[in-house]
């Protein structure tokens, strides 16, 4: 809902939204690590707490009028959300490369 409200546009808010709970069935395919556990990946641990500040943030904005500083917030926050998801099969790519070159 934070994500909808961020987008002025109604459409543009509404493919955002359905883009967003899209981008989660997607996620168990982009999974590029070999190791399984996020205890031994630094760079995922700090990729998902930043994931979760995010999603508070956008609930936080969410539940805040529609004003400018909420809405700025919320469109950041939102962009953060996406840019997770795509990143998230680079970072494990190069946790595989830097685990590589360690060993």
């Amino acid at each position: 809902y934070g994500i909808l409200r961020s987008i002025p546009n109604k459409l543009g808010g509404t493919i955002a939204l359905v883009l967003s709970i899209i981008i989660l069935l997607t996620l168990p395919f982009t999974h590029t690590s070999h190791v399984r556990s996020m205890t031994f990946r630094p760079l995922a641990q700090l990729t998902f707490w930043t994931l979760v500040a995010t999603f508070i943030m956008i609930t936080w904005a969410a539940t805040k009028p529609v004003e400018t500083p909420f809405t700025t917030i919320g469109q950041i926050t939102s962009s953060l959300y996406f840019t997770f998801f795509m990143t998230t099969s680079i970072l494990g790519w190069l946790e595989n490369k830097i685990s590589i070159t360690n060993t």
